[in-house]
C-alpha cells in the first residue's frame, strides 16, 4: 500500500505538504518549539498568543510590552528552526488583541488565526505589502456568513480560509453548555452547513475560501472523514501535546497520558465561556465553591469577571504549563484520554499518515 498519501493544503499562495494545522494552545503550550516542529513535517505550526509574555521577566508590571516582546521572540525563534509555514492564534477576547495582531503582521507571520469572538475588524491591521493570511475561527454557518460579508464590504477582503471548530475542542468553547452535547452542533453537522454558505460567497465573489475542520479531531481516520465531507484541512491540537517538542513541561504532558475519559470535564471559566479540562483537586475545590485568592494586575481577557472570579484563568493555566497542578489545571480536547506515550512530532505525523492511509483503504482502526 502506498504510504503518506495525505493531500497537500493550499491557502492562497502557500502550500502545506499535509492538510494539518496544529491548533494554538495557550498559555505557553504551543510556542516556537512545537510550531516549528510541525512546520518542518509539512504541516502548519501555530504559536498561541494568550499569556505569551507570562514567562518574561517583569510581566505583571510590564504586561503589554512583555507580550509584544515574547511574541516577536517566539516568531523569530520559529523562523530560525523552520522554513515551513508558521501561524499565530490570537483570541479576539484579548485586551491586547490589536497589539498582538499588529506585531504578528510586522513580523511577517504567514497566517493569523483568530477566534473566541467574531474577528470582524481583523483586516484593518494588515499593512501595505503584507502577505499574512487571515483565517477566522467560527462555530456556526451564520458566523461564517457575517464575517465574509463584513470583511468584503468594509475591507474588500475575503478570508483566506475559515476554521470551523466544533464542541469537542479543548480549552474555551464557542458553545453554550446546553449546545455542547447537542447533535445539531456536532462538527459533522456544522461542516456541511458552513460549506454550503461558503460556496455561495465563493461563487458571488469568484474567490476560494477553504474550510478547515477543528475540534475533537485526533486520528488519521478523522482527517479522512472530514476531507471526504469537503473540508480541505483539519486543525489538531490535543494530539500534539504529548510530543517531545510541545512547549509544556513533562508533567503537563503526563497529565494527558494519565487521564481517563471520565476525568475530562466541562467547567465554567471566569471569562464567561465553558471550557474543557482534565479534572483534578483544584477543579474539584472550585466546583465545591472554593475561591483561590488572587489579584488581577492586567485583565488579559475582556470578558473576564475579575471582581467575582474564583481564580485567575491566566495564572492557573500558566501554573499548569509548568506542571504545578496544586494551583492549576490542564485544558484539553475531548480525546485527550487516548494519549499513551510521548513521541516526536515526526513520529506522530508518520502515525497519522498511516492511520489516514488505512482509512482510505478501509482497514479498521486498531
Amino acid at each position: 500500500m502506498k504510504k503518506n498519501t495525505l493531500p497537500d493544503f493550499k491557502i492562497g499562495d502557500l502550500t502545506a505538504k499535509i492538510p494539518i494545522i496544529q491548533g494554538g494552545m495557550g498559555v505557553g503550550i504551543s510556542l516556537s518549539g512545537l510550531a516549528a516542529a510541525v512546520a518542518n513535517e509539512g504541516g502548519i505550526g501555530v504559536i498561541a498568543t494568550p499569556g505569551i509574555g507570562m514567562f518574561e521577566p517583569n510581566y505583571i508590571a510590564d504586561y503589554l510590552d512583555s507580550n509584544i516582546r515574547a511574541l516577536r521572540k517566539e516568531i523569530r525563534k520559529a523562523r530560525e528552526l523552520s522554513k515551513g509555514i508558521i501561524g499565530v492564534n490570537i483570541m479576539c477576547a484579548l485586551t491586547d488583541y490589536a497589539a498582538m495582531v499588529r506585531t504578528a503582521v510586522e513580523e511577517n507571520i504567514d497566517i493569523v488565526f483568530s477566534g473566541a469572538g467574531l474577528p470582524l475588524n481583523l483586516p484593518e491591521y494588515l499593512i501595505k505589502g503584507a502577505k499574512t493570511k487571515l483565517v477566522p475561527i467560527i462555530s456556526s454557518a451564520r458566523a461564517a456568513g457575517i464575517i465574509i460579508k463584513r470583511w468584503k464590504e468594509k475591507y474588500n477582503y475575503i478570508p483566506d480560509a475559515i476554521v470551523v471548530e466544533g464542541p469537542l475542542a479543548g480549552g474555551h468553547l464557542g458553545f453554550s453548555l446546553e449546545h455542547i452535547d447537542a447533535p445539531e452542533f456536532r462538527l459533522e453537522a456544522l461542516i456541511p452547513e458552513v460549506l454550503k454558505i461558503v460556496k455561495t460567497y465563493e461563487e458571488k465573489y469568484n474567490a476560494s475560501i477553504p474550510v478547515i475542520a477543528a475540534g475533537g479531531i485526533y486520528t488519521g481516520a478523522d482527517i479522512y472523514k472530514f476531507l471526504k465531507m469537503g473540508a480541505k484541512a483539519v486543525q489538531m491540537a490535543t494530539r500534539f501535546v504529548t510530543t517531545d517538542e510541545c512547549d509544556a513541561y513533562l508533567e503537563f504532558k503526563q497529565a494527558y497520558i494519565n487521564c481517563k475519559k471520565e476525568d475530562i470535564v466541562i467547567i465554567q471559566s471566569p471569562v464567561g465561556m465553558p471550557g474543557r479540562a482534565i479534572k483534578n483537586q483544584f477543579i474539584s475545590d472550585i466546583l465545591k465553591g472554593s475561591k483561590k485568592p488572587f489579584k488581577c494586575p492586567y485583565h488579559c481577557i475582556i470578558t473576564c469577571d475579575v471582581v467575582n472570579s474564583p481564580y485567575c484563568i491566566a495564572m492557573v493555566l500558566s501554573n499548569a504549563k509548568k506542571g504545578e497542578f496544586e494551583s492549576g489545571f490542564a485544558f484539553c480536547g475531548a480525546n485527550a484520554y487516548m494519549a499513551t506515550e510521548i513521541i516526536s512530532v515526526k513520529e506522530l505525523v508518520n502515525r497519522i499518515a498511516t492511520e489516514y492511509d488505512n482509512a482510505v483503504s478501509g482497514i479498521p482502526a486498531e
